[in-house]
């Protein structure tokens, strides 16, 4: 397998070859990642974390054990689960604190109010929406339809359907302003 044979040179200190390996698996590891740790930025970091360490311990690889992409695929996933239990721990320690020191972890107050201003922005934001696209975005995304089922609920073609969905999406993504 190519990767392999990209492993083998990349522990003789082959640039080159890491290069080439990057690319090869660099999108693999990133999902495998992602699935585990889900934010994006997160797992960012540790894909990033796993392709220096491989830079570093290729030369740990055994190619009588596995291929250079199992191997890899569970450096990425130790890496992966080691972040998610950190993550977690130290989330939990928070709370241990603040229950320790009897304050919350969070400011609620601000939490509930950020949140009903989100809410607010979004409505706003739903009824400068055609009533079509209002109404396939509200099942689709409120009431958990698939674009299939929102097609039968409203005796449309699911073309159509998911025409008004993509479009509607866009013009919600313009009035939040990028952020969705």
């Amino acid at each position: 397998m190519e990767a392999d044979r990209l492993l083998i040179r990349v522990a003789g200190g082959d640039h080159q070859a890491f290069e080439e390996l990057y690319a090869l698996v660099s999108g693999p590891v990133f999902g495998l990642v992602k699935r585990l740790v889900r934010d994006p930025a997160q797992s960012e970091e540790v894909a990033q974390e796993v392709l220096l360490e491989l830079w570093r311990s290729a030369a740990r690889f055994d190619p009588g054990r596995g291929s250079a992409l199992s191997w890899i695929l569970t450096l990425a996933h130790r890496r992966a689960v080691d972040r998610v239990r950190s993550a977690r721990a130290a989330g939990e320690r928070e709370q241990r604190e603040a229950l320790r020191a009897g304050t919350p972890a969070f400011d609620q107050v601000a939490e509930e109010v950020e949140a009903g201003l989100e809410r607010e922005w979004v409505r706003r934001c739903l009824n400068r929406l055609t009533a079509l696209q209002r109404e396939s975005v509200t099942l689709a995304y409120y009431d958990g339809y698939t674009y299939r089922e929102v097609a039968e609920r409203l005796s449309l073609p699911l073309g159509t359907v998911k025409t008004r969905m993509r479009d509607g999406l866009t013009r919600l993504r313009e009035c939040l302003g990028g952020v969705a």
